[in-house]
């Protein structure tokens, strides 16, 4: 459906909503599939009005940018990203860019009750599988082609979108369902953002709660602080760059989220004992196994 969508062509299409009979709870507004590139481009959720309303888009290739809940994020090709309006989120094209992209705007109280949903779960920005991208692709390809022009054809390519994001945000395995979905976002957020600057306040932000109250939470499923769980995500990562690549020390830091190579070392030192570059020499003579038996 996505090179169906591609082939039939940029555009935009508003629908209107249906007048009289019994009223649909999830409708969508409007669909469209743009090309931007090197122009002004920004949208700021708290000025798109009052109604409440969904929008769900898709980029295809550039990349695009979002500021949301003080966290801001690149969107790449592949990725969906899924908001609620009103809301204080941003949305642009950085100069000199291009961003292609598919969107959808849903409205009705169970559009919006799903957003939220997934919103709490995964966040607002989503990579689905292509079987998912195809189905949201469709979706759109049917309202802006005017395949779906009755309001039940609407409402059903519009539920068919929401439901697509739905089932790729809740398969979750039966390790992960057991953990509470603010733990599992600051889990993910801290494996997609390994090689930033990272602190508590950044990850409660991430997942809409107070810091005292996801410290609390989040210690309480996983068994130790968020700050020592992010250390150790930053040790795994480095001990697997250290062992699969030749890449310099100071590299492996930045990547890692660490400041500078300098401070890197040291941490690395308490964590496993000796320095990075020993520990990777170990590894390539076959000594890793004594050096992690002593310490």
């Amino acid at each position: 459906m996505l090179s169906k969508l591609i082939e039939h062509g940029h555009g935009m299409r508003r629908v209107e909503p249906p007048k009289g009979g019994v009223g649909l709870f999830c409708m969508a507004s409007g669909a469209g599939y743009e090309l931007r590139g090197n122009e002004v481009y920004s949208w700021d959720g708290l000025r798109r009005g009052e109604a409440p309303f969904v929008l769900i888009q898709h980029t295809i290739a550039g990349e695009g940018r979002l500021d949301y809940e003080d966290v801001r994020h690149v969107l790449s090709p592949g990725e969906t990203m899924l908001l609620t309006f009103p809301h204080a989120n941003r949305y642009w094209l950085e100069r000199g860019k291009s961003w292609e992209y598919f969107w959808i705007i849903l409205s009705g109280r169970e559009a919006l009750r799903l957003a939220g949903a997934i919103l709490a779960a995964k966040g607002p920005v989503l990579k689905p599988l292509p079987p998912a991208v195809d189905r949201l692709a469709g979706a759109c390809l049917a309202l802006l082609s005017g395949a779906a022009d009755v309001p039940g054809a609407v409402s059903a390519a519009a539920y068919g979108a929401i439901a697509a994001l739905y089932d790729e945000a809740f398969e979750a395995t039966e390790e992960e369902a057991d953990l509470p979905a603010p733990v599992l976002r600051a889990q993910r957020f801290v494996d997609d953002n390994l090689a930033r600057l990272m602190d508590v306040g950044m990850l409660a932000r991430a997942v809409g709660l107070s810091r005292a109250h996801f410290v609390r939470l989040f210690t309480a499923e996983v068994g130790q602080p968020p700050s020592e769980y992010v250390f150790e995500k930053r040790m795994e990562r480095a001990v697997r760059m250290l062992l699969a690549t030749d890449a310099p020390i100071g590299a492996i830091a930045r990547a890692c989220g660490f400041a500078d190579a300098n401070y890197f070392s040291k941490a690395f030192r308490r964590a496993r004992g000796c320095s990075p570059g020993t520990y990777r020499n170990a590894g390539r003579t076959g000594l890793l196994t004594t050096i992690d038996r002593e310490w």
